[in-house]
């Protein structure tokens, strides 16, 4: 038993020895995060108040690390069908760089630093908006609407969506109409842009399992409901 021990030991040292900084900053999304950032930084200055730069960087930081932390716990859940999907298989869980048990764990300690950094050097109010965000984009996106629905990017895309709400609301200390509409726009816009991603890897979501609207409307349905946003 002591052997078998040892040996497990090894295989999980030797496991673990195969994450780099790199496969870590991979699991953050970060093209996701990126966008993230430039849509919660929008939500900031369209503010009608006054900036004050050393916080706006510390909120900017917060939401970027939220953001990262949501990715993380989408490849842990999602570590099964990115395995089948040619255009995710080389993601760090899949491939066997980083374990399960390591994305899950990077992804908690990264949800509570974003957020009790955002509620206690800025409001509790951004805090409270990126929390459920987080937990939007993690569990009732990744763990319910996304394997179980063909409208999931559409309601999912709500999660997408929030970050300049939650920009507003960092420098203000409120939610308004004008963050709302911005929050709009970014929900209106997400679905297509979405879809023709879909449309464009419709096997691999096949191959995954996933009932994307191509999947399950078929190809031409899709064009048509892309059409009809792009005209909204």
């Amino acid at each position: 038993m002591a052997l078998a021990d040892h040996k497990l030991m090894e295989e999980v040292g030797f496991r673990m020895s195969e994450a780099t900084a790199g496969d870590f900053f991979a699991l953050l999304k970060p093209r996701v995060m990126s966008l993230v950032v430039f849509t919660a930084f929008v939500g900031m200055v369209a503010a009608p108040v006054a900036i004050n730069p050393l916080l706006a960087v510390i909120a900017i930081l917060a939401i970027a690390i939220g953001a990262g932390a949501s990715g993380a716990l989408n490849m842990w859940y999602d570590a099964d069908i990115d395995a089948v999907m040619t255009r995710t298989a080389s993601r760090p869980v899949p491939a066997g760089r980083v374990t399960p048990g390591e994305a899950l764990s990077f992804g908690l300690v990264l949800s509570a630093l974003s957020v009790m950094t955002l509620g206690v050097l800025i409001n509790w109010l951004s805090a409270a908006l990126l929390a459920f965000t987080i937990f939007f984009y993690a569990v009732i996106y990744t763990m319910w609407l996304k394997r179980w629905t063909p409208q999931n990017i559409v309601i999912g895309g709500a999660a997408g969506a929030i970050p300049p709400v939650i920009g507003w609301a960092a420098v203000t200390g409120s939610v308004s109409l004008e963050s709302l509409i911005l929050f709009l726009i970014i929900f209106l816009w997400t679905p297509p842009h979405f879809w023709a991603l879909a449309l464009f890897k419709s096997d691999d979501y096949a191959r995954a399992g996933i009932p994307m609207m191509p999947n399950v409307a078929g190809h031409a349905s899709t064009r048509r409901q892309i059409f009809a946003y792009a005209l909204i």
